[in-house]
């Protein structure tokens, strides 16, 4: 890599402390700007920091789309810089591409700008015709690039009406994680919806994400700036909130009312509201209220339908629970992986959180094992209606796993597993190993 790719910070090519910034903003008032990186390379991602820093603006680092996804999952940023190009000898920009698509249907008004290579040109372009603020070439200036990623902040996100809804403080993030193509799904159909009026109501099994998805259409919508009011209609109290809600509101549990309350929620919803709600079963709806509020059904997919995105939950929980605990980044061990994979999630994504982040602070030296993870043994039931489970075969596969990881030593995959070494013993020639 040429070393041009990085001007010295320190140089006459950045703006000095006193003077204006490129935009014509002073870096006192451009100090509060924080800034994400999605780049892959350590020493590109290291310059940019130190040139990012030293301009007054504060950077965090992505090393992969999947790794910026959760950090924009969990904070808010200013600014995005993407790469375009992440896997080695690609320069076709398709997986940069891909990231600004996604980063831009969750949030419109995402101020997002690109970096690429001279031979780059043709993707640069592409990238700006679907939806990126500006983009910078490959080697490039530090004062340039600074100027303007501030120019870019300052020049707030395209016009449409969806776009300056999104553009304005929003409580917090709504980005539903995931590759598989059952979330890609409902991503597609959360970005169809989510901008009409239509009544929407979301199922799918307790703890799947239904009230994220919820946020997710209310975060897409022309109300996006208009807090959702949320309402448990199991709560006779909560019923107050519907008189003073307008725009959008979440309506919890609709489906638990008897066909009298029903009528009296029908009655009670004003025309120009929105409502999404959130059910067990649309099917015991009154056909009135069904027609208000349910125009269109989304069913919010169960976590073992959706393959190896449990892995990538996984990692996003442990990075937030890491952040929020004050503890080192932590990492899964292999025969943790196996384990999350094999086991049954009666919570659903929400039980799967609560593992993490309890893992996260029995961890030892920032990485979770089997063990920490204190998952149902064989031979213990869980309550699982969806399908099946062969604990026994999910034994075997996190043994099988432990003892790779540790090269078939048995004392440390025994610790490991949380087991006496004899124990392990008598489970391995069970299950023939």
């Amino acid at each position: 890599m040429e070393t041009r790719f990085f001007q010295d910070a320190g140089r006459a090519d950045r703006p000095a402390a006193d003077t204006s910034s490129g935009n014509g903003r002073s870096d006192e008032a451009s100090s509060r700007a924080t800034i994400l990186l999605i780049d892959d390379d350590p020493i590109v991602s290291r310059a940019l920091e130190i040139a990012f820093v030293l301009a007054g603006h504060g950077l965090e680092r992505a090393a992969s789309p999947e790794e910026a996804h959760s950090r924009l999952a969990r904070r808010r940023f200013d600014a995005i810089l993407l790469d375009l190009n992440f896997a080695p000898g690609e320069s076709g920009g398709a997986e940069g591409l891909a990231c600004l698509a996604r980063i831009l249907a969750e949030d419109p008004a995402a101020c997002v700008v690109v970096i690429t290579a001279h031979s780059g040109i043709r993707v640069a372009v592409a990238a700006m015709q679907a939806g990126a603020r500006d983009f910078v070439m490959k080697p490039w200036r530090n004062a340039e690039l600074i100027a303007k990623m501030e120019a870019a902040i300052a020049r707030g996100g395209p016009a449409s009406p969806a776009a300056a809804a999104a553009a304005r403080p929003l409580p917090g993030p709504a980005r539903l994680l995931g590759d598989s193509p059952a979330i890609e799904t409902l991503r597609a159909m959360i970005r169809r919806v989510a901008p009409t009026s239509a009544g929407i109501t979301i199922t799918g099994r307790p703890g799947s994400g239904r009230t994220l998805a919820a946020t997710a259409i209310h975060a897409a919508s022309a109300h996006a700036a208009t807090p959702l009011v949320r309402v448990d209609l199991r709560d006779p109290d909560a019923w107050a909130l519907l008189d003073a809600a307008h725009g959008s509101v979440l309506l919890r549990y609709p489906d638990s009312l008897d066909a009298v309350n029903q009528a009296r929620l029908l009655a009670r919803l004003p025309p120009d509201l929105r409502c999404i709600g959130i059910v067990d079963d649309a099917v015991r709806l009154s056909p009135g209220l069904r027609r208000r509020i349910a125009t269109v059904e989304i069913p919010v997919p169960a976590l073992a339908a959706r393959g190896n995105d449990i892995l990538l939950l996984a990692r996003h929980f442990a990075a937030a629970a890491a952040e929020r605990f004050g503890r080192p980044p932590t990492s899964l061990s292999p025969a943790a992986e196996a384990a999350i994979r094999a086991a049954a999630w009666p919570d659903e994504v929400r039980g799967l959180a609560l593992a993490i982040e309890r893992a996260v602070l029995l961890a030892d030296d920032g990485r979770i094992d089997a063990a920490a993870l204190a998952l149902p043994a064989a031979g213990q039931t869980v309550a699982q209606p969806v399908a099946p489970y062969d604990l026994d075969e999910t034994e075997k596969k996190v043994i099988e796993a432990a003892l790779r990881e540790h090269r078939f030593n048995v004392t440390r995959a025994a610790d490991a597993l949380g087991l006496s070494r004899g124990a392990l013993y008598r489970r391995m020639a069970r299950h023939g190993l």
